[in-house]
């Protein structure tokens, strides 16, 4: 099936200055790769047969989370059930919780990937040392990439990690090239405001907001 992502602005390629966005952009997905990417006018005579979404926003490759081994192998990400909250557990907060076993870690890497989605994230940076961390990831679908273990955020845009788009980005976005995107908000300014409207992963839609 062939999946026509249309948006207010297409940048396909976030770190190269050469590369402009396109306004009313779009990219076709067949499978898991892309098969088409430019104007929404081109695209749609290109491929008058392909399923059209619609988005209001910044249609980018998806984001790359250069925190991911302290985010899944150092902090807890709690399930709704245990009225612990939403946010990652560490220090203190994860010491209240005694001695995790490997499926407890294995709980809160799926429901940490999960998150990361939320926010855009289509690759993680490791190392992952836990055996039910690096199950997790493999079966997320998540490019798992090498890392440093640095602590930060579930959001790689987040105010406080000072990454801009062109450094959180995965890569361009190419035809051929494995269908990883991610819909960013625009501010009134046409700026990325962090927030993600979308993630499809390997053409995959895994997350709307």
């Amino acid at each position: 099936m062939l999946t026509l992502h249309r948006a207010t602005r297409l940048l396909a390629a976030p770190a190269d200055p050469t590369a402009p966005p396109i306004d009313d952009g779009a990219v076709v997905v067949q499978g898991d790769r892309i098969a088409g990417l430019g104007p929404y006018r081109d695209l749609a005579a290109a491929f008058p047969s392909a399923r059209t979404r619609e988005w209001t926003g910044l249609l980018t490759p998806g984001l790359r989370n250069p925190y991911g081994h302290w985010l899944l192998e150092c902090a807890y990400h709690p399930d709704p059930r245990e009225e612990l909250g939403v946010e990652p557990l560490y220090g203190p907060g994860l010491e209240q919780l005694g001695r995790l076993d490997e499926a407890r870690w294995g709980g809160s890497a799926r429901r940490g990937l999960q998150r990361m989605l939320g926010h855009g994230v289509t690759a993680v940076a490791g190392p992952f040392e836990r055996a039910p961390v690096r199950t997790a990831v493999a079966r997320s679908g998540l490019l798992a990439l090498p890392g440093d273990g640095t602590r930060g955020p579930l959001d790689p845009l987040a105010p406080r990690t000072g990454l801009t788009l062109a450094e959180a980005a995965h890569g361009s976005l190419t035809t051929g090239g494995r269908a990883d995107l991610a819909v960013l908000e625009l501010d009134a300014e046409g700026t990325p405001t962090g927030g993600c409207l979308a993630t499809v992963l390997a053409g995959r839609m895994l997350y709307r907001s």
